[in-house]
């Protein structure tokens, strides 16, 4: 192999003239390559085999979020069709999902739209970016890899490949570039779930290996910036060993904030890993360990209960789940009380009984799950148990998801209970659930110790968005959290009613608890 580096210095030359920012303070002005950037593209591009063509066929590069990588991503595609103006180009951004796929398309899109010059080079449609004179176009796809089998790849972004659920759309747009001279493969990603059996695993674990010598590809090019498993993930020296746009694009206090986050919310700390420091982990983030659940599990007493004031959260089950009834009372030694009631029809307590062996059953003996006759969870029962509740303790409101509501919110609308629409959204569910760590941190999160609330609890783990909310998913398809959900609604409602309530500084904010 050979390096040319007039042909990278064209590439890099057309992005930091042509190019731009397309998002924030630097919105409009010339996208200016950091030197990391630089060295990749001068390796990618200024690499060449004897026939004087790319050497690199396909390129790994994993970097956490906040480094550039749509833009940087962007302006790769465009430089493919601009510049190396091959007839009849057919570059392609994909993802796993549609609304992934259009990020780089969109930054494309605008990118063109900021400059004169590529605007009068090309047209632009909505779902493509075509160049005069050549029949090359640059298009958005998602993994319906069905729809591909034609396609003619001569370049291929492919955004987060961690988040594909499949190898197809990988393999198809791989084997469509046989025509091709000059093929390029580029994956841009973070770090995901590890998976021996995901592509972008298995590129990953190739792409070190290839990086460490062990494997002689000279036509694969890795770029990899993560911390080692043994770093201290609160250092500032690892921050930047696996972030190279710290500083620049990263504000340091912004990995400060991530940083004491992970230190004090269970849920934080492996998105913390995963995201900013690009460390592949092993699951989704679990949300509280057991032992931390147990040690916050207080004595909790119905018979002291009564009367008291609490906020309630229901969680209406589909024909497998758990219906969950869950009321928090907020206590005068700021410890907050938690009492489930949790229901289940006698079908699917037999299912369960053939699938896992009865372990259903231990719940219903204790008296932890209660069981309505037939096929489905009667909903009279449940009506019937939270209006005893109502006359026992001096129910507040109480949350219910507005997604799933059915005749019996209106029933108990009727019967005087105030019922209030709560969602499971990342937005809605964020706050509580990091309120609710906190709570368990501090032991006063009391649940008596609850067996079958206590299953769920193992059962949870936690999914973070790019605006690092947070909400709850399950560990396995057979898990029930339904009890958790409901129980985090209830908060949830609590620290809203409480807070209306209020003036002045509220007793959970002085302990670090954000209100909704």
């Amino acid at each position: 192999m050979t390096h040319d580096k007039t042909k990278s210095t064209r590439i890099i030359n057309f992005i930091e003239r042509v190019c731009t920012h397309v998002k924030g303070d630097l919105a409009g002005q010339p996208f200016l390559l950091e030197e990391w950037q630089k060295e990749f593209i001068h390796d990618l591009f200024g690499t060449m085999n004897a026939s004087g063509l790319r050497q690199y066929r396909t390129s790994y590069v994993q970097i956490p979020r906040k480094n550039g990588k749509s833009n940087l991503s962007a302006a790769i595609a465009l430089a493919v069709l601009f510049v190396e103006k091959e007839q009849g180009a057919e570059i392609y951004c994909c993802a796993s999902s549609r609304d992934q796929a259009k990020i780089v398309f969109e930054v494309c899109k605008q990118m063109v739209r900021n400059s004169a010059i590529l605007t009068k080079n090309c047209k632009t449609f909505q779902n493509s970016i075509v160049l005069n004179g050549t029949n090359s176009f640059l298009k958005a796809v998602a993994a319906d890899a069905g729809l591909l089998h034609g396609a003619n790849a001569s370049a291929v972004i492919y955004d987060e490949l961690h988040t594909a659920k499949n190898r197809e759309l990988w393999d198809v747009m791989a084997t469509s570039m046989g025509a091709r001279s000059q093929p390029l493969m580029i994956a841009i990603t973070t770090a995901g779930v590890f998976d021996t059996n995901s592509i972008c695993h298995e590129l990953y674990s190739y792409g070190k290996r290839v990086g460490e010598g062990v494997i002689d590809d000279d036509t694969f090019l890795p770029l990899i910036y993560e911390a080692e498993p043994d770093d201290d993930i609160h250092d500032l020296e690892t921050w930047k060993k696996a972030n190279p746009n710290f500083g620049i694009s990263i504000k340091p206090e912004y990995f400060e904030k991530m940083s004491r986050e992970a230190k004090t919310l269970p849920s934080s700390e492996i998105a913390f890993r995963q995201l900013h420091l690009n460390q592949w982990v092993n699951s989704l983030a679990s949300w509280i360990t057991d032992d931390e659940w147990m040690k916050s599990s207080g004595v909790v007493e119905l018979e002291k209960l009564k009367g008291r004031k609490c906020y309630g959260g229901l969680d209406l089950a589909a024909v497998e789940d758990v219906t969950a009834f869950v009321l928090a009372f907020p206590m005068d030694d700021e410890s907050i009380k938690i009492v489930p009631f949790l229901f289940v029809s006698e079908a699917a307590v037999e299912r369960r009984r053939n699938q896992t062996g009865g372990s259903y059953d231990t719940f219903v003996s204790n008296g932890e799950l209660i069981v309505t006759e037939g096929n489905s969870t009667d909903y009279n029962v449940i009506q019937k148990k939270i209006l005893e509740c109502a006359e026992v303790f001096d129910i507040q409101s109480v949350a219910f998801d507005r997604w799933n509501s059915n005749s019996l919110v209106q029933q108990l609308t009727d019967a005087g209970v105030e019922m209030d629409p709560f969602g499971q959204g990342f937005i809605s569910m964020t706050s509580p659930i990091k309120n609710a760590e906190i709570l368990v941190k501090k032991r006063l999160l009391h649940h008596g110790g609850h067996g079958m609330l206590r299953w769920m609890a193992a059962n949870v783990v936690t999914k973070k968005d790019d605006a690092e909310n947070v909400k709850f998913s399950k560990s396995k398809a057979g898990d029930k959290i339904d009890g958790i959900i409901a129980m985090i609604m209830a908060l949830g409602e609590m620290m809203t009613m409480e807070n209306k309530d209020m003036t002045g500084s509220s007793t959970y904010e002085s302990q670090g608890i954000r209100m909704l």
